[in-house]
């Protein structure tokens, strides 16, 4: 018999395919465990459809399992890594600690593990929306971050330099909580402010095995990330950073792991290169967003959802060196309003070392930039010789590209309105 994995996932995950095309070419069963019951997607309307905020869930899982046993667990997002801990856990297969697994998807409760572990993360302060704000807002010197708990992508992210812009922020950042009618009434009425954190960011994306970090890929982030708003644009590999920064990156990383109590499994991080070294801005127990995970092949050989499913079902898959260069951009939403076209593909695509462009929203759907979206145009991708050559590729293509965004007209008062 194949090995058979469950696959927990949100219902609107665009992880969830790759996880499934990965699990064909290493000859794995898959069950997806979801809300997704209407699904288009065959293997998720065809799989496990659960409550994933019931308490039962971890039960019905576990029924699955008995008839038919699992090899391994996987969650595709943050919003499912708790619920797979607790089954893996009860199966004996390769997890973290659900509480771990907790404290990785709630921005408070991670920053609090980091700090009592002394393992590098700025000053912070969880911010009670149903107080009296000036003062709570007052306790860290200007500039800071405003950020939601709970929230991935950068979505409510927002630096503030005076306590009006603070005010201000909370504000927005509270509306954007209201739209998403989160499970967890905590996290819905609660934000997290730190201290402002200047120096150029990388990302790090590795897999833990018993608690020790192998390191897939470190990527620079040459667009610098300054706010207001702080939307990701390019990533390229491997890092120009001197070898002995990306050490202190992956040690920073392995010592955040560690006070989080993180075991086995994906590791996504963002760390800040600050001038008294390394600090955390975000350990997950998941992968990388987005199609960035695509990048991976060309660092190991393999995609990465194939590195995490061998992982999680006891298999092998030896990486290979990296020959080339890499980079993605995450093509950013201009302005809010209606998508008419793209235009300038073919000559984007036509760029010397683009290896591919794909458009990710339809014309005519509505665009909504960051602090409140939730998504990005689409994603450009390049391979290289070196790294500058990639980045270059990717900029000229981009500069290609002219995104035709018309007014969204809103009915107010039976008038129109922009």
């Amino acid at each position: 018999m194949p090995p058979r994995l469950l696959l927990v996932a949100p219902p609107n995950s665009y992880r969830t395919a790759a996880y499934l095309a990965a699990a064909r070419q290493q000859h794995v069963d898959v069950l997806v465990a979801s809300e997704g019951r209407h699904s288009l997607v065959s293997e998720v309307a065809g799989g496990l459809h659960i409550d994933l905020s019931d308490p039962g869930a971890v039960d019905t899982l576990l029924q699955a399992s008995h008839e038919r046993p699992f090899s391994g667990v996987v969650a595709t997002d943050d919003a499912t890594v708790e619920l797979a801990s607790h089954v893996a856990m009860q199966l004996g297969l390769p997890h973290n600690p659900p509480q771990a697994a907790r404290c990785s998807r709630r921005k408070d409760l991670s920053r609090q593990a980091l700090a009592d572990a002394d393992a590098g993360v700025p000053d912070f302060r969880v911010i009670d929306l149903g107080l009296p704000l000036a003062q709570q807002l007052g306790v860290l010197p200007f500039p800071c971050v405003i950020k939601p708990l709970t929230l991935s992508g950068s979505r409510g992210v927002i630096r503030v330099d005076s306590m009006e812009e603070a005010l201000s922020a909370c504000t927005r950042v509270q509306s954007i909580l209201a739209r998403e009618s989160l499970h967890d009434p905590f996290a819905a009425s609660r934000l997290l402010m730190e201290r402002y954190v200047p120096g150029p960011e990388v990302a790090l994306e590795g897999l833990l095995m018993r608690g020790k970090l192998q390191v897939l890929a470190v990527f620079d982030k040459p667009d610098p990330l300054e706010g207001p708003y702080f939307e990701e644009t390019y990533y390229i590999m491997p890092s120009r950073h001197a070898p002995a920064v990306q050490q202190a990156v992956s040690a920073c990383v392995q010592a955040a792991c560690r006070g989080l109590g993180l075991l086995e499994g994906p590791v996504h991080a963002e760390v800040r290169i600050a001038r008294e070294g390394c600090v955390i801005m975000e350990v997950a127990s998941r992968t990388i967003g987005g199609e960035c995970a695509r990048l991976l092949s060309t660092g190991t050989g393999h995609s990465l959802e194939a590195l995490v499913i061998a992982h999680a079902t006891g298999q092998r898959l030896d990486c290979e060196r990296p020959v080339d260069a890499a980079g993605v951009l995450m093509i950013p939403i201009p302005r809010a309003g209606i998508l008419r076209r793209i235009e300038g593909i073919p000559a984007a695509r036509a760029v010397p070392c683009i290896e591919d462009i794909s458009i990710a929203v339809r014309e005519g759907y509505e665009l909504v930039p960051l602090p409140e979206g939730a998504s990005y145009l689409g994603f450009i991708f390049a391979r290289a010789p070196t790294p500058a050559a990639a980045e270059a590729a990717l900029r000229a293509a981009f500069a290609e590209l002219n995104i035709v965004v018309a007014p969204l007209l809103r009915l107010q008062n039976g008038s129109a309105s922009t």
